[in-house]
């Protein structure tokens, strides 16, 4: 019997628009409402908008990983280039393609390929869809209440879930 990778059944699932109805703890993604939104303020907003994002960890009840699965748009970042203090990311390219950008450079990750990136390593990276079709993928983090994302190459500063102001300039400033 010949076995399908999971990264396969999974595009033909989203490629198919099929919904399968499972029980909690299982879920189909598709069944999630995707989210077009961004907590960046403008003008990085526009960078990554439109997009469409469903929290498959906060559906299935997850509170120390964060899971969701992403679809991004062509010519759409996924990201400003950042990099965390305390949370570690781990991203699953499930359908098309998407080009990974850290200091070292860019290179294409395609189905089926992925990038993990380990926490207070001070080398930001974020994804961009430079294909004419839209590319799916899984992004996987622990959620840490202390962490804090710098962007190298904007002034933006992510100070935390719990701070006043989630987004400010890199001097501290708000936007």
């Amino acid at each position: 019997m010949r076995r399908v990778p999971i990264a396969v059944y999974a595009s033909l699932l989203l490629s198919t628009g099929v919904t399968v109805s499972l029980k909690k703890p299982a879920l189909d993604p598709a069944s999630l409402p995707a989210s077009n939104a961004s907590m960046y303020p403008e003008p990085f907003r526009a960078r990554v908008l439109p997009r469409e994002k469903r929290s498959l960890g906060d559906a299935c009840g997850l509170t120390r990983i964060g899971v969701s699965q992403a679809v991004l748009m062509p010519g759409k970042e996924s990201s400003m280039r950042h990099w965390h203090t305390h949370e570690d990311e781990f991203i699953y390219v499930l359908e098309g393609e998407v080009v990974l950008k850290t200091e070292a450079g860019e290179q294409t990750l395609r189905a089926g390929m992925c990038a993990g990136f380990k926490a207070g390593v001070e080398d930001g990276h974020q994804f961009i869809n430079r294909s004419g079709r839209p590319a799916v993928f899984l992004a996987i983090s622990n959620r840490d209440p202390q962490d804090v994302a710098h962007y190298p190459d904007v002034d933006l500063r992510y100070n935390g879930a719990g701070a006043a102001h989630a987004f400010a300039h890199k001097d501290g400033s708000e936007y």
